[in-house]
């Protein structure tokens, strides 16, 4: 059985969308929604869908505790084999559960994860569907935008590879996205799922390094195409990018604090946090205008 897992915070109307695809997704035998906090509305509107679908269970009355311990919630009470985690943003199309379970099943790994073609509701690929593993190497070239100077040299690889050339068949690639993925529960379990020091942001590039290390397969399976409607959540954008980019520190502090000299973490870290000061002047400036 496939237990569907959805963490929601502040989402917009979006949500009722999500939950639809999931509900009338017959290979899905248990719809999770693990409410981080919303609107009394939306939690009452949520409870009331819980009550009328047998298969739908509301966690609540927890409070905000973050994505990476919401997923963990949902998980530690979800009763499926294989445990798919959806933004409360993304749509998934018919069948797409049930394909991202067979693409997994049939790579014969002993620890695996399936992820979606992530579009944006025009169909375009997005970023973050397939990427590389994140290093402050490759951080630092995102943040400087060197990969512009040099776009074709190996050293200048972007971490999101979605403009790179199409994948057309079912591939492994270092890193999915956190906005939807299945995965076994073995697997899950086997990696103590995803980090709880991560609030916002990373711990799904966290979850994908450390099933790297474990000789687990990340599967992109272009097949299935899930429409991602991203930035629903009705929160202060300051507020996300600060925990971003807490989150990205803390990933390279646990990561590679003995692999780069200390100098240039140094440097990687005074980067993020100028970009979030930068950004947040700009934000306040034209918030007043």
């Amino acid at each position: 059985m496939i237990s569907a897992i959805v963490v929601s915070y502040q989402t917009g109307a979006v949500l009722w969308d999500c939950l639809t695809s999931l509900i009338e997704a017959p290979e899905i035998g248990e719809v999770i929604v693990v409410d981080n906090g919303n609107p009394e509305h939306v939690s009452q509107g949520l409870f009331e869908l819980a009550e009328e679908e047998h298969w739908v269970h509301l966690l609540a009355g927890h409070g905000n505790v973050g994505f990476a311990k919401g997923c963990n919630l949902g998980a530690s009470k979800a009763m499926g084999t294989h445990l798919l985690f959806v933004n409360p943003d993304a749509i998934l199309a018919p069948g797409a559960a049930h394909d991202l379970q067979q693409a997994g099943k049939a790579s014969n790994a002993e620890h695996w994860a399936a992820g979606p073609k992530l579009t944006d509701p025009d169909g375009t690929e997005q970023r973050g569907s397939r990427r590389d593993i994140l290093t402050p190497w490759n951080a630092f070239v995102e943040a400087s935008r060197l990969y512009r100077l040099m776009p074709n040299h190996p050293r200048f690889k972007r971490f999101n590879d979605h403009e790179a050339a199409p994948i057309t068949s079912t591939s492994p690639v270092p890193c999915l996205s956190g906005a939807c993925f299945l995965v076994p529960r073995t697997t899950w379990d086997g990696l103590h799922g995803m980090d709880p020091r991560y609030f916002l942001h990373v711990e799904d590039v966290d979850f994908f390094l450390r099933l790297n290390k474990i000789g687990g397969l990340a599967l992109y399976v272009p097949s299935v195409v899930v429409a991602h409607h991203k930035s629903s959540s009705q929160v202060d954008p300051l507020f996300v990018e600060r925990r971003k980019k807490q989150s990205l520190n803390l990933y390279f502090a646990t990561h590679f604090k003995d692999v780069y000299p200390p100098g240039f973490l140094t440097l990687l870290r005074a980067m993020l946090w100028t970009s979030f000061a930068f950004r947040s002047l700009t934000f306040r400036f034209w918030k007043r205008r």
